[in-house]
């Protein structure tokens, strides 16, 4: 829900090890908020097309078993969140919410004979560094899960922060008479969330199966097939298989797909025939209403009519 973070008795609602850090960084719980409903939003936004669509996230801060397990989906979500937040934290230090900190520094390379640096650019490194601390904080507690389980997290949100900051691009306005680009002023921005879940997604559907063992002095996440390069810093990582999805289990965090709306004409992981796990699928008739038989008036507006047609679609059995 909607909270003010203008007190610290708003804190008592996070997890202890986040308590003291929220209550240090008021100024910066608004943009926390915004990160995890983000989250979500985009996660289920991002999954809209497969067995699994991120419903699970629902009721986050409690995680669905599907995501307290160390699957490939826990990783994938782990890995958004860590990036959601330095992103919202970055993003609200060059909109001028956050008190403590304001736009990134001049970039340092030179810029092009077109463009000087100028704007407001995000700033990512407070984003990062703030961010870290709060999505890393709960998994170095003592109390939260198997030490393999917070190695997997860990990474994950390393890998989730690396996409990130990827994704720091050079952004411009144009200046100059009557709209054209004479000078331009261009600083660095980050992109929307969704590209970043994007990238996240390709990288979930690679992701490398691994065991926490002993290398030498310490425990390391190392492939669980002997065949499979070494992990690197920039896959996500998983300890255990997920389930299909595809049937209704409690204790494996499965919704199963039962009345999913699926695509009859698609090939792909939304195509009747994958979502709804080959047990067929009902169609109905639905009443669209859209806009249409638009005219243009001189000037300057548009008047359109309302028309009903019906669409036929279809859920999975």
């Amino acid at each position: 829900g909607q909270v003010a973070w203008n007190q610290s008795h708003h804190c008592r609602r996070l997890l202890p090890e986040q308590f003291q850090m929220c209550r240090r960084n008021l100024e910066v719980m608004h943009s926390v908020v915004k990160a995890a409903q983000q989250t979500k939003a985009v996660c289920q936004k991002t999954f809209a097309d497969m067995r699994w669509n991120c419903s699970s996230i629902h009721r986050a801060p409690s995680f669905g078993l599907d995501l307290l397990k160390g699957t490939r989906e826990s990783a994938f979500v782990h890995a958004l969140a860590a990036a959601a937040v330095a992103h919202s934290i970055a993003q609200a230090c060059s909109s001028g919410e956050i008190p403590l900190c304001s736009c990134a520094t001049v970039p340092s390379e030179v810029p092009g004979p077109d463009f000087r640096w100028g704007g407001c650019g995000d700033n990512l490194h407070y984003g990062l560094q703030l961010g870290a601390a709060f999505a890393d904080s709960p998994l170095k507690s003592s109390k939260l899960g198997t030490q393999a389980f917070k190695a997997m997290n860990l990474h994950n949100n390393v890998v989730g922060r690396q996409v990130l900051s990827d994704s720091l691009d050079t952004q411009c306005k144009c200046h100059g008479v009557s709209g054209s680009c004479s000078v331009k002023t261009c600083w660095k921005g980050l992109p929307n969330l969704d590209e970043i879940a994007s990238d996240l997604k390709s990288k979930y559907l690679a992701a490398i199966k691994v065991t926490h063992r002993l290398v030498g002095p310490r425990k390391q996440l190392i492939p669980k097939e002997m065949d499979v390069r070494p992990v690197k810093e920039t896959d996500l990582v998983y300890l255990i298989s997920s389930p299909d999805y595809c049937t209704p289990n409690h204790h494996l965090g499965s919704l199963g797909t039962q009345d999913r709306q699926c695509n009859k004409t698609s090939v792909g992981s939304d195509s009747c025939d994958l979502l709804c796990c080959g047990r067929g699928y009902n169609a109905y008739m639905e009443k669209v209403v859209e806009r249409c038989h638009c005219k243009y008036h001189w000037c300057c507006y548009v008047v359109c009519k309302k028309c009903q047609r019906k669409v036929e679609r279809y859920v999975c059995k």
